[in-house]
């Protein structure tokens, strides 16, 4: 299997991790205490910052959690971020009553949200950890192989530290393990630090597509890069068009390039040869993949989450035996495939011309009169717990699916977008071919011409239901205000205007109660 090659993510022993907990005094959660954390373990600790994107405790699929929050599973890492950068968007609607989802349709958001709350906790989970590690490791030793590790768990640091940035805005900032309470950096000021970080262990990190498989080269370094320009006049007032093509030029140059199937992105043998695939080449696109394996990786909150909250009886097999019955598309993410009349057909891609138009109509309806009713709504089928080359695999239960949490498309479309907006196109390369680049892969039909909003929707149509559409929509200035509606957005069948400050996530409140350090955003 997978994750016994190369990298022998999540298995190893993790007593020594037990201790290790959240670096913010908020959410019940407690600092690293010194004096109970009795040894170090490297590899141990090296391992639990990856694992902590995937895994929520010490046992599968629950027990012994990371964190002291209800329900471990519903409040993983990517769950939690998943239900922040989906839900109140024109792309999804949830059917469940759970007040997280509820609220989250509604973009009702508030600093008691049990999904904000532990997607908080997780990010600084995270954080910790890695500080400890970085603590307990000598910057200065000669081990190359160290040194290496080090540059990876900085990388992993800064990109919790990103998602809080662009989440939350002013958040706690430490880079140390200690019991004083953090203090509240500045949105601008994070950004800066960020890109600082990238800038020292860039030349550190492995060479595009050296380092072991599940782990972080210079490749994700640049598209995390490629991400914060893109989104700079958001975070610090000013645009960084060039920077953001730049980085992305680099990524699409860095030998990840388009897998040849898009549906194999999705599917449980996506870590390709490493899972014993020769059909799925999905790992030349996927650039950090979070790692899942039905047997060694256990949890409610990754991969299954995407695969079963889309399905229920009577869909066609999709790999797993549990159907949850929840997210499904709201009718703009399917307009945006089908302008006119939508047929009825378990698999609408080939009647889109568009092979990621994975969605089902059968039994169905394309507008919603009720969110609590999962048959309102075109189904998503997106992501599968079957191989491409046909192999069972490990388990029915849980997934095999790797999350790919970061893919060269992506630097496709911000090189595209960052062109269309000022960047001096690199090598003559235009938005127009990036952009049909992507499509040419989906086998849509090619385009000539493009503009922001062409590209907005491009975004959508390549990346829908993975957890980014909240920040695509922020950019551009339109998940809040009136300037673009869709159903259901703000909890009115038809939408209606949100006000700005909800561009921002609030602060938790309990980590506010324990913080006189930190001030709530704005409004809330």
């Amino acid at each position: 299997m997978k994750i016994n090659k190369k990298f022998h993510l999540y298995l190893a022993s993790l007593v020594v991790a037990i201790g290790l907990t959240s670096c913010v005094q908020d959410l019940d959660i407690q600092p690293i205490d010194p004096s109970v954390v009795q040894t170090f373990s490297e590899p141990e600790v090296f391992t639990k910052v990856y694992a902590a994107w995937a895994l929520t405790g010490q046992q599968g699929a629950a027990g012994n959690n990371d964190i002291d929050i209800d329900d471990e599973g519903r409040f993983s890492l990517y769950r939690t971020l998943w239900v922040t950068q989906q839900l109140p968007t024109d792309e999804t609607v949830c059917a469940w009553g759970d007040i997280e989802v509820v609220t989250m349709n509604r973009s009702a958001f508030t600093s008691t949200n049990p999904a904000l709350k532990g997607l908080y906790a997780r990010l600084y989970f995270v954080v910790t950890i890695a500080n400890h590690y970085l603590e307990q490791t000598n910057a200065s030793a000669d081990d190359a192989t160290i040194k290496v590790k080090r540059a990876e768990v900085r990388f992993l640091r800064a990109l919790a530290y990103y998602y809080l940035m662009d989440v939350f805005g002013n958040v706690p900032f430490t880079t140390e393990v200690k019991a004083d309470a953090p203090t509240q950096i500045k949105r601008a000021d994070l950004y800066t630090w960020i890109e600082t970080e990238l800038k020292e262990v860039e030349p550190v990190l492995s060479a595009p597509k050296q380092a072991p498989y599940y782990r972080i080269d210079k490749a994700a370094a640049w598209m995390l890069f490629a991400r914060m320009y893109l989104n700079a006049q958001v975070y610090t007032g000013t645009p960084k068009w060039n920077e953001a093509a730049i980085y992305a030029d680099k990524v699409m140059k860095s030998g990840y390039t388009l897998a040849t199937n898009y549906k194999y992105l999705f599917m449980a043998d996506n870590a390709g040869t490493n899972d014993g695939s020769t059909v799925n080449d999905a790992p030349k696109e996927i650039i950090f993949p979070i790692a899942a394996d039905g047997v060694k990786t256990k949890n409610w909150g990754s991969s299954i989450f995407v695969i079963n909250s889309t399905r229920t009886t009577g869909m066609p097999t999709w790999g797993t035996t549990g159907g949850w019955g929840g997210n499904r598309a709201r009718v703009k993410l399917i307009r945006k495939f089908f302008p006119g009349d939508v047929p009825e057909a378990e698999d609408l891609s080939a009647a889109a011309n568009d092979n990621r138009a994975m969605f089902s109509s059968k039994e169905r309806t394309l507008n919603i009169s009720d969110v609590t009713i999962f048959k309102e709504g075109i189904s998503v089928q997106k992501f599968w717990n079957l191989r491409a080359d046909g192999k069972p695999t490990s388990d029915m239960e849980f997934p095999d699916t790797d999350i790919p949490f970061m893919r060269a498309a992506e630097a496709y479309l911000t090189y595209a977008e960052a062109v269309v907006r000022g960047a001096t196109p690199i090598g003559g390369y235009s938005a127009l071919q990036a952009v049909n680049a992507v499509r040419a892969r989906a086998k849509a039909s090619v385009l000539v011409a493009v503009d922001k909003d062409v590209i907005l929707d491009e975004w959508s149509r390549e990346f829908y239901f993975e957890g980014r559409r909240r920040t695509d929509l922020i950019r551009y200035g339109y998940f809040t205000g009136n300037a673009y509606n869709w159903d259901w957005k703000g909890g009115v069948a038809n939408g209606t205007a949100l006000p700005g400050y909800l561009n921002l996530m609030p602060l938790p409140a309990d980590d506010l109660n324990a913080n006189s350090n930190l001030e709530q955003n704005p409004e809330y």
